[in-house]
């Protein structure tokens, strides 16, 4: 037995008379599940279009993250790639400061060196000196 709606469920109340029940079930076998089969076929279109929305932007979702890994592939790529230049950078620097470093270590030797040579020369002429007066002295006392 079809139903036109969910007051069809109901049985009118009888004659005046005695106080009664509002209404009882007409059918308590069918239930509710046979009034809600029109309302959930009326849904139906609209559950598959939002079942289709669903599953598209799942797909959309899937696709911009392949796209997001694939960028962030990429950034670490040429962050990685960054990092050796740094690196190298970095070293080079480094090597080039030491070498100017080293340079100026050595030019302030050379000077230290070249300022005790200068000196010793010019105590050699005096040395030379003591030294062969010294000779010489030794020399005549023991002669004498």
């Amino acid at each position: 037995m079809a139903r036109i709606s969910i007051l069809d469920r109901f049985r009118p109340v009888g004659a005046p008379g005695p106080a009664g029940p509002s209404g009882v079930p007409a059918a308590d076998d069918q239930g509710p599940v046979v009034e809600l089969v029109p309302v959930f076929a009326a849904l139906a279109d609209d559950v598959e279009a939002c079942v289709a929305i669903v599953e598209e932007a799942r797909g959309e979702a899937e696709r911009d993250l392949a796209q997001a890994r694939k960028r962030a592939a990429a950034i670490i790529s040429q962050a990685r790639f960054d990092a050796v230049a740094a690196r190298a950078m970095a070293a080079s620097r480094v090597e080039r400061e030491a070498a100017e470093r080293d340079a100026r270590v050595l030019d302030q030797a050379r000077m230290e060196a070249d300022a005790v040579e200068a000196s010793a020369l010019e105590r050699i002429p005096g040395v030379v000196d003591k030294a062969v007066s010294a000779l010489l002295d030794t020399r005549n006392t023991g002669s004498n």
